[in-house]
């Protein structure tokens, strides 16, 4: 064992300190949490658009699941049958808002990993 005037009594080992250790762990999360932010801002302003019935009607959202825009074509238009163009446009803006979290999810999996932060309450 030597002393040294840095490093105090040591047993010549360079390994770290439980301080070094939490510094280096404090870091590496906030390297996450900056790329996960940078992910989700990247998301967020994507756009996602979902079309269904042949294409008849077409709804578009962004990332933060706000829809921008839906598109219908006059064809789909039946004053007899309103109901089946409720439908359409019920499926169109749920499969978008499915795609914009599906990406979200998978982009939060390339910055995580197989990092489990649900254990952490995020």
């Amino acid at each position: 064992m030597g002393y040294s005037a840095r490093r105090g009594f040591s047993n010549g080992s360079m390994k770290a300190t439980g301080a070094q250790r939490q510094m280096e762990m404090q870091q590496k999360i906030a390297q996450m949490q900056e790329d996960m932010n940078a992910k989700q801002a990247e998301i967020e302003a994507k756009e996602f658009t979902a079309s269904v019935g042949g294409g008849v009607v077409e709804a578009k959202v962004n990332g933060k699941k706000e829809v921008l825009s839906i598109s219908i074509k006059p064809e789909a238009v039946d004053p007899e049958d309103v109901e089946m163009l409720q439908d359409l446009v019920v499926s169109a803006v749920n499969e978008a808002l499915r795609q914009a979290g599906e990406a979200m999810e998978k982009g939060m999996e390339q910055v995580t990993g197989s990092l489990n932060l649900g254990a952490f309450g995020l």
